[in-house]
């Protein structure tokens, strides 16, 4: 594939948004972030296991914001977390933030934490430890073309794990430009799906420590499950070669599936 015809598909893929059928997940344990591809701002906000409490936006373009006089930056308040979830933030470029317990936290920063903290934004890495005591985050959420790249610190991996069990059977379920889930199981409409308990998402830790594509593009339907394939896939910064390897990788046979059966109704991990 010649340069200009993989820029074009590159573009494609962002416009018609088929990059949201593929999760692409790499784990640093040792520095506490995770790389991914594939998850929306939306996707994370709503699938943690706690809400999301005030955002100190390092860089966006959300127009809805209060304005803190120590920091110099504009901060989101809990409240107004599921109107920025709402908002097209894939068009804004760069999105970074850091959340925090209260206000009088910001005040309480010091200039090297700022400047640590602007740091995160402009390089998308840490000088020190991202989490600070006087705000007591839990994240640090880096992005570029918002769901296209995504660098995130957790203080919990549990969080984590978590998200992720939810964020895809989320996915699953509105599958396909928010079209039902009947079509991937004949004579039946699902409305909701159970999430893809913590346990089982763990049980792929090694796997997404290396790197691993989570397909929900290539579920595949069955009369009595649906099987999410996983292909192991190595440490990306660039997603749009990430892409072009899961392509191909994708022909082969996965490395394992995440299975829903549909009687039980609950999820497992079956290594191919």
């Amino acid at each position: 594939m010649n340069s200009d015809s993989r820029i074009r598909d590159v573009v494609q893929l962002k416009q018609n948004g088929n990059f949201k059928d593929v999760i692409y997940v790499h784990q640093n344990e040792t520095q506490k972030y995770v790389m991914s591809y594939g998850l929306e701002f939306r996707d994370f906000s709503q699938n943690l296991p706690q809400p999301l409490n005030h955002l100190l936006m390092i860089k966006h373009q959300f127009d809805h914001g209060s304005f803190n006089m120590n920091t110099m930056m504009e901060y989101t308040s809990k409240k107004e977390v599921s109107k920025l979830a709402g908002d097209n933030i894939h068009s804004y470029g760069d999105f970074c933030w850091i959340d925090f317990e209260e206000v009088d936290g910001l005040d309480q920063l010091s200039g090297q934490e700022l400047a640590e903290i602007l740091y995160l934004g402009h390089t998308k890495q840490s000088l020190n430890s991202p989490f600070y005591s006087k705000l007591n985050n839990r994240f640090v959420y880096l992005s570029h073309d918002d769901g296209w790249f995504n660098k995130t610190y957790y203080r919990y991996q549990d969080d984590f794990y978590s998200m992720l069990g939810s964020a895809i059977s989320a996915k699953l379920l509105q599958q396909k430009g928010d079209k039902p889930l009947k079509r991937l199981i004949p004579g039946q409409r699902v409305s909701s799906l159970p999430p893809i308990p913590k346990n089982v998402m763990y049980s792929l830790k090694e796997k997404i420590k290396e790197g691993a594509a989570i397909s929900i593009e290539k579920a595949v339907r069955g009369r009595g499950n649906i099987k999410i394939p996983i292909w192991v896939m190595g440490d990306y910064m660039h997603m749009d070669t990430m892409y072009e390897d899961y392509r191909r990788r994708s022909a082969n046979q996965p490395y394992a599936h995440l299975v829903f059966d549909r009687k039980t109704r609950e999820w497992g991990l079956y290594i191919n």
